[in-house]
């Protein structure tokens, strides 16, 4: 009955103001429909509390009405193609004409930010827009349904990712309602991440939003939704998270941030940041100028106002600021080699997609250098700092687009090394570790850094040793480590956003 209602009407809403949609059959008009209210409401042989259970009914779906008998309504389920009783204070019973319309919105309007009544918003956002004509649906009040339609979906998507946090009922009643969904032809898509199954909607909703004459708040939520990082698609070749990227950006580019409360547009800024962050790495990898797409992270993390930040966007606005200084070299020029009597870098091509670093001086050229190594991640050359007494130096290297390790050449007995230091032992989620000062004597570097993989987030700005880089100390708080307060480098502290 509704199953194709949101296909067929939501695409007559999205398309232009000539748009008609078939006209109702007599059989349709005089239908009787009602939307079940509760989760396991019971389908019955019979009006009794002791007849059989046939089958168990849960929150949105619909059945059509057929009689009534006692305090039982008789229905008929066409998804399980089987008839039956249920309770009428089980059911919600609604006409499914324009004159219902208003009220089915209204219905919509109050679920649409009631936790736990997603799928009964979507039965609810189903047959309004199988109930409202053409017109309306192309009218401020359907751009309203479909955003509310999205909202519910996409929320219950969410929940249904929670994982291990919920217990086994209410898992049951998740995937419950998921099915509920897709039996409205709502579309969801399911991928593993960190050994749990990530849940996400499809978005057709929120996209046919954008394509309406939407209000700014309307079109934040859809963006926002769209372009969640976690629904990105973990399994991507680079070239199509390219493409994804580049139509993210896009989208999240539709909205005037200027008009909306100070929180949402904070929530836009920050997933704008993620990005352009993500976009520079993915550019530099082509060989394409990053630089306009760097800057454009910087500023949109610059652009966000911490004073409205809920306590719920922390964890997010953390995450932005981590993939954005990851990247924070692509707006940086890259310096050119040098030869110049100490230590310094030159990179050479090595295997397919592999750059080679080699430690060069006066006297040994990159066919003979004092130390090499190889990687196929990003050589961020303009990092590349030799301390004083020159018996060390840092460079960062980037090998995914939020995951940035500092490598450090030392001068030992046996002669140079290089060694890499991760943002954290951690599988790679998002992090960086970066060089933020030398201290004079050449035993001792400062360096930052932060990370959150595996469930779990930290900040820490260290003083380390050079001979075993072991952290000697460390902190949360950089200014409270004394040597950070005197040798921080002047240059990390104007462009890093780990001080923010």
């Amino acid at each position: 009955m509704l199953g194709t209602a949101i296909a067929l009407a939501a695409a007559a809403a999205a398309a232009s103001a000539a748009i008609s949609t078939p006209a109702a059959t007599p059989a349709s008009s005089t239908l009787s429909t009602a939307l079940v209210t509760r989760d396991q409401a019971a389908l019955r042989a019979s009006p009794r509390d002791s007849a059989g259970q046939q089958a168990v009914l849960w929150a949105g779906e619909t059945v059509e009405v057929r009689g009534e008998r006692l305090d039982y309504v008789q229905v008929w389920d066409h998804k399980l193609e089987r008839g039956g009783f249920v309770r009428a204070s089980d059911l919600r019973r609604m006409g499914l004409t324009a004159a219902d319309a208003p009220e089915l919105l209204s219905l919509l309007r109050f679920v649409r930010d009631t936790p736990g009544s997603e799928a009964f918003g979507i039965g609810l956002a189903a047959a309004y827009i199988q109930a409202a004509p053409a017109m309306v649906l192309n009218s401020e009040t359907g751009i309203e349904a479909l955003d509310a339609l999205g909202t519910v979906a996409d929320r219950l998507a969410q929940q249904a990712s929670a994982g291990a946090a919920q217990s086994k009922a209410v898992a049951a009643a998740l995937s419950a309602h998921l099915d509920v969904a897709r039996g409205y032809g709502v579309g969801f898509t399911a991928s593993e991440r960190e050994g749990r199954i990530q849940i996400c909607y499809d978005g057709d909703a929120f996209r046919r939003v954008l394509a309406m004459h939407s209000n700014p708040e309307q079109r934040a939520r859809a963006v926002l939704a769209l372009s969640r990082p976690e629904c990105a698609g973990a399994d991507l070749k680079p070239s199509e998270r390219k493409m994804v990227d580049e139509w993210r950006a896009g989208i999240l580019d539709q909205v005037d941030v200027s008009v909306l409360a100070p929180y949402v547009k904070n929530r836009v800024l920050m997933r704008r940041a993620s990005v352009w962050a993500a976009l520079a790495y993915q550019r530099a990898r082509n060989g394409e100028n990053a630089g306009l797409a760097a800057n454009r992270a910087i500023s949109d993390l610059g652009g966000i106002n911490k004073a409205e930040l809920p306590d719920a966007d922390m964890a997010a606005y953390n995450d932005a600021a981590i993939r954005v200084n990851a990247s924070r070299w692509a707006a940086m020029p890259a310096t050119a080699p040098t030869s110049a009597r100490s230590p310094g870098i030159v990179t050479t091509a090595g295997a397919t997609g592999e750059t080679c670093i080699a430690l060069v001086d006066a006297k040994h050229d990159a066919s003979n250098p004092l130390a090499k190594r190889c990687t196929y991640g990003l050589v961020w050359t303009a990092s590349a700092t030799l301390n004083r007494e020159g018996n060390a130096l840092a460079l960062a290297v980037q090998p995914l687009d939020a995951w940035r390790e500092l490598w450090v050449f030392r001068k030992q007995r046996d002669g140079w090394s290089v060694s890499v230091l991760p943002p954290a032992t951690v599988n790679p989620g998002i992090g960086y570790a970066e060089f933020a000062g030398w201290v004079p004597g050449g035993k001792q570097m400062l360096i930052a850094r932060e990370a959150r993989g595996e469930g779990k987030y930290k900040r820490s700005f260290e003083l380390t040793r050079l001979d075993t880089l072991i952290a000697e100390r460390q902190s949360g708080d950089a200014g409270s480590l004394g040597a950070f307060r005197r040798w921080q480098d002047p240059a990390w502290k104007r462009q890093t956003v780990s001080m923010r």
